[in-house]
């Protein structure tokens, strides 16, 4: 019998907190949602010529507009952020939320990101040497009252972070990663672990193809859990989508929706995050739809 399915999803920063962004967060509330997401970039891609807000402040007003809802990023990366103040910031976040946050995290990429801060672009060895540094000092200053740290991309000089996160003995990572040293961190540190499906694929491939993809890097992830002595089962595995080679096509109807859970469930998915839709943009589709599939579509997978 496959494990049980969570279905959460993505709210891009794009709305003013006064002109309907508060109340997105409800909605999600509302609907259900286990986690509503998102993305913590200074801006990204189509919409960099458009409203995009912080991810930390408006993850703490939206703890502040909700209950029950769990948050978080999906995902936050070494781009910008530096170990130490973003500590800092999960910390008085997973407080403010009363223990709700979730920390998705990932070495980022070369979007406007990448070069925002007057630096060069990093190659991807580069990416993954600081996000092998980044990911254990950010462990250790969670979960220490104090912490002196002196590496080759970040140090830090008696930190502290008392009281520590509401949530013990800290708030829980989600690493997204595909490559064996990234896998290996997930497997460390994460408490679950996030894909995108296989980017070589996602605008040619077919969608029996991404699920061969995605089955390989849950493959991947067993052995890298296996490598470190940990079972991989204690790790959530979550498939964001909108990247794969299905495209937006699974909100097309809730029937649709429901086959691309099934398959992905069978897999070994335990969490799968949908974007809420943003007319006129990558991730338009009816409001309509992806409210049933938010208040339907898990009942119907049994």
């Amino acid at each position: 019998m496959s494990a049980p399915l969570r279905l959460s999803t993505v709210i891009l920063p794009v709305r003013r907190w006064h002109e309907g962004g508060r109340e997105q967060w409800q909605r999600a509330e509302e609907l259900g949602f286990h986690t509503a997401y998102t993305y913590d970039h200074l801006s990204w891609r189509s919409f960099r010529e458009q409203a995009w807000f912080g991810a930390i402040p408006t993850l703490t007003a939206a703890a502040a507009a909700t209950s029950r809802l769990r948050l978080g990023t999906l995902v936050t990366s070494p781009n910008f952020r530096h170990p130490v103040t973003l500590a800092k910031e999960l910390i008085t976040l997973d407080d403010i939320s009363g223990g709700r946050i979730t920390l998705g995290i990932g070495a980022g990429g070369n979007g406007f990101d990448a070069t925002a801060l007057g630096q060069e672009p990093w190659t991807p060895r580069e990416r993954a040497d600081r996000f092998g540094e980044f990911v254990p000092l950010l462990d250790r200053l969670l979960t220490e009252g104090a912490v002196s740290h002196e590496g080759t991309h970040y140090s830090a000089d008696e930190a502290r972070n008392i009281p520590g996160c509401a949530q013990r003995p800290r708030l829980p990572f989600a690493v997204a990663a595909t490559g064996p040293r990234g896998l290996r961190l997930a497997a460390r540190h994460g408490q679950a672990w996030v894909t995108t499906g296989d980017p070589k694929i996602s605008a040619t491939g077919t969608p029996e193809d991404s699920v061969e993809a995605l089955r390989g890097q849950l493959e991947k992830l067993e052995k890298a859990c296996s490598d470190v002595g940990r079972d991989s089962a204690e790790l959530d595995r979550i498939l964001l989508t909108g990247f794969t080679p299905d495209g937006g096509r699974p909100l097309e109807s809730l029937d649709a929706f429901v086959d691309f859970a099934g398959r992905h469930r069978a897999l070994g998915f335990t969490e799968i995050v949908i974007h809420a839709p943003i007319p006129d943009s990558v991730f338009a589709a009816d409001q309509k739809v992806f409210e049933r599939i938010a208040t339907e579509a898990l009942s119907q997978l049994g």
